[in-house]
């Protein structure tokens, strides 16, 4: 039992060790990147619209954009989708600076990162990027059932469709004390609760309003029959934060190049185009 112990600690650390020192495996910088001629990005999974697997291949917004920036570098595109871990701390662990026990190549590029000061406080092992995309929490109610949305007051006893565990239920079950409690209707992903209110089992959807637009767009909602309402920050609650990207620290140069190449596509309407594809409004951040 000891023997067999030893040998599959020593194992695990040839495994580290290789991960450590094969080069191949590292988050690489600009010049490596073009000298490679490939540029590797990870996206996650089950984030549609902006990154999901369909038919076994990787689309939505982040995919999308991820090729536009490779096509700006002059490089290929080597995309790969992701898992969401239990933090966005491990994913920058297992994505760009310290990999997996294999040794498997890492991304040189990750997107859908929150700007965030605290996680980059946090992960001094990464650089971010630019923003590229404004998310905010937002509701579709159906026409007639609500007069408006502009504040969570107009929520009032009715109903409302959500993901479990997301930001906007965390903001509904802690928002006035818990009022808005005994309405939620809580669902294992967004997708699903989609479903539930466009089947008319919630007046109210909850979510962010790409992921609402998006599911309007798919299933050929009317917009104007499922208006979308914002309201502001609630307590510790953010309703509004930018996305954008992560490079390993010591790989800046390509941050700085990924952003310059957001900055075209954003000046010559592409990502615009990229967003309206889902049927979503591209909304630029802050300074664009």
């Amino acid at each position: 039992m000891r023997s067999s112990r030893a040998r599959l600690i020593l194992a695990a650390c040839g495994l580290l060790l290789a991960a450590r020192f094969q080069p191949e495996a590292a988050a690489r910088p600009l010049d490596q990147v073009v000298a490679d001629g490939t540029l590797r990005v990870a996206v996650y999974g089950d984030n549609a619209p902006f990154s999901e697997e369909a038919a076994g291949k990787p689309r939505g917004i982040d995919a999308d954009l991820a090729r536009a920036i490779a096509d700006k570098l002059k490089v290929k595109l080597d995309l790969r989708v992701v898992d969401a871990g239990e933090n966005v701390d491990g994913d920058f662990r297992l994505n760009l600076w310290r990999g997996d026990l294999a040794g498997s190549p890492l991304a040189d590029l990750m997107l859908h990162v929150p700007t965030d000061r605290q996680l980059a406080l946090r992960n001094d092992q990464v650089f971010f990027t630019a923003p590229y995309f404004d998310q905010e929490i937002a509701f579709a109610y159906r026409k007639g059932a609500l007069e408006g949305f502009d504040r969570l007051d107009d929520i009032g006893d009715n109903t409302v469709a959500v993901e479990g565990a997301s930001a906007a239920d965390l903001m509904l079950l802690t928002a006035q004390g818990g009022r808005f409690r005994a309405g939620l209707k809580h669902f294992k992903s967004f997708d699903e609760a989609a479903k539930a209110y466009l089947a008319g089992e919630a007046p109210i959807l909850a979510g962010t309003r790409a992921a609402i637009e998006a599911a309007l767009f798919a299933a050929k909602a009317p917009r104007e029959d499922n208006p979308i309402g914002t309201v502001p920050s609630q307590g510790l609650v953010k309703t509004r934060w930018e996305i954008g990207g992560a490079v390993k620290t010591d790989s800046r140069d390509l941050a700085y190049a990924v952003g310059d190449a957001i900055t075209a596509l954003n000046a010559d309407g592409h990502l615009k185009a990229i967003c309206e594809t889902y049927g979503v409004t591209y909304t630029p951040p802050k300074g664009y």
